[in-house]
């Protein structure tokens, strides 16, 4: 849903990878792109894998981490679209089979049956990428819209290319 101003909405999922600690680069070129951000974190992603303050400054928004009680307001308006990064094994593999036991995984499985579109930067080493559960969750999740960039493995030395992100949300 497009901002007030203007703007259209953008959730950024943060997942608990080294990586995630610049998690700014990308909100950054998102708002010089035009996005309103909003961040979700996965409850480990936001116990220190990431400047939250910093976040929450550059965005102007609290990061989500937990589900609102009833009767809470809602403190981001619906998305235009999504970017998950860094995306771990667990979480892709969480997502893919519907499991919704924290707000980023419910929020992704909410989002991915609204057809809202979704990129996905992975962050899995070599050895997880191999796996046969986690080959099966790309295959299920592109079969849904989503668009994967090609993993970057945590210990490897690349850049890991936020932008890339806002790139695969535009190549439509």
């Amino acid at each position: 849903m497009t901002e007030p101003d203007g703007k259209p909405f953008l959730y950024v999922v943060v997942c608990a990878a080294g990586i995630a600690a610049g998690v700014d680069e990308l909100i950054t070129a998102a708002q010089e792109r035009g996005w309103a951000v909003g961040v979700f974190a996965t409850p480990t992603a936001v116990n220190g894998f990431f400047d939250t303050a910093a976040v929450e400054t550059r965005t102007g928004l609290p990061i989500r981490s937990a589900w609102r009680r009833p009767g809470d307001p809602r403190p981001f308006p619906d998305p235009d679209a999504v970017v998950v990064a860094p995306a771990t094994f667990n979480t892709v593999n969480k997502w893919a089979a519907g499991i919704a036991d924290t707000l980023a995984l419910g929020t992704l499985c909410e989002l991915t049956g609204r057809s809202v579109p979704i990129a996905v930067l992975p962050c899995v080493s070599d050895a997880l990428a191999a796996h046969p559960a986690y080959q099966d969750s790309l295959i299920r999740l592109r079969g849904m819209g989503v668009r994967f960039g090609e993993p970057y493995e945590g210990g490897g030395t690349g850049e890991f290319g936020w932008e890339r992100a806002l790139d695969l949300l535009e190549a439509t």
